[in-house]
């Protein structure tokens, strides 16, 4: 086999993968009980497919886990941390993290999701947050008496309200987003 085609069926396997990944969040965020069958018709490929991916329930939960760890670094990266104020990085971050609501209220509803040894660790998305924090007591921006991982754990609780808002009172994501950041902004003042 080329190089050329190893780097596409390595592109395909990318894509497979990606495709099940996203399917499983869509169907698994509207039933957590869903079969493998289900997320494989989902995702367009065959059961025998999925199984390839991921042989069990369980390695599906686990991978999805790990996903949602990446995607959150990636909004981190996104946001642009260290530009601005910590009030307005922060802000910044709760609206590249609310666009995650599914796979994230997925993983929080079910302890499955967050099993392995990664979830226990610090990322660095975690740190970075707790700089910028650290950052905004040091130039008065942020209320001295929050502790870091106070407002991070604030950042998280608003997050989850303002998903849990969007789908259970019918209001547009927008209008919860706003919520959010609104009552991040006054929450975090100093």
């Amino acid at each position: 086999m080329s190089s050329a085609e190893r780097a596409l069926e390595t592109a395909t396997r990318a894509r497979t993968r990606r495709a099940i990944l996203d399917a499983a969040v869509t169907v698994l965020s509207q039933d957590p009980t869903a079969s493998l069958g289900d997320i494989a018709a989902a995702a367009g490929v065959g059961r025998t497919t999925l199984h390839r991916y991921f042989p069990e329930r369980s390695a599906l939960q686990h991978d999805l886990g790990s996903d949602a760890l990446e995607r959150i670094d990636d909004a981190a990266e996104r946001a642009h941390l260290a530009r601005g104020s910590a009030p307005e990085a922060l802000g910044r971050l709760c609206q590249e993290l609310f666009e995650l609501g599914d796979l994230l209220m997925l993983i929080f509803s079910d302890p499955q999701f967050t099993q392995s040894a990664a979830w226990t660790e610090y990322t660095a998305s975690d740190r970075a947050i707790i700089e910028l924090v650290e950052s905004g007591h040091r130039d008065g921006t942020v209320d001295p008496e929050l502790p870091p991982e106070w407002v991070q754990n604030l950042l998280w609780s608003l997050l989850y309200s303002a998903w849990q808002h969007a789908s259970t009172e019918h209001v547009t994501k927008h209008q919860a987003l706003s919520l959010c950041l609104r009552t991040l902004r006054k929450s975090i003042a100093a």
